[in-house]
């Protein structure tokens, strides 16, 4: 602003100087400084206005966009919210089951174990019949 009014100032002295140098009015020369500062500051003004109302429509649009950002971002939040309590739900009924399939697996291999026992006791009792019934049959074929 101090800028402005020192130019205006700078421009009315020389003006003056030259009126007094080329016989022209001082007052003319002064209204012809006028108008022209006044057409200067309505194209300045014009320029700021339009400015102004581009930068109203971009913060206008800007808030629109996000104010939508904000409300989709809200229900994304929520619907994310559920999905891991979903998730989470079943990583547990998932660990449960691995548990009592674990659990199973111990007790089968148990089993297993003893069956296998079972079974040598029992294939060992088996050759000792055969072979004492082999042997009874050997001495009934010679005698």
């Amino acid at each position: 602003m101090a800028v402005r009014c020192l130019t205006i100032v700078a421009m009315t002295v020389s003006t003056f100087q030259e009126a007094y140098a080329g016989n022209t009015s001082p007052i003319s020369k002064v209204i012809d400084m006028l108008s022209s500062l006044k057409s200067k500051i309505e194209i300045e003004g014009k320029e700021a206005q339009r400015l102004f109302e581009e930068t109203t429509s971009m913060c206008s649009s800007r808030s629109k966009q996000l104010e939508y950002e904000i409300k989709t971002g809200g229900s994304d939040k929520t619907e994310l919210e559920a999905s891991i309590a979903d998730d989470t739900a079943k990583l547990m009924a998932l660990e449960d089951k691995m548990e009592e399939l674990a659990a199973s697996i111990a007790s089968d291999e148990a089993d297993l174990k003893s069956a296998t026992e079972i079974r040598k006791r029992d294939a060992a009792d088996f050759a000792a019949q055969e072979k004492e019934l082999l042997e009874a049959v050997s001495t009934i074929e010679r005698a």
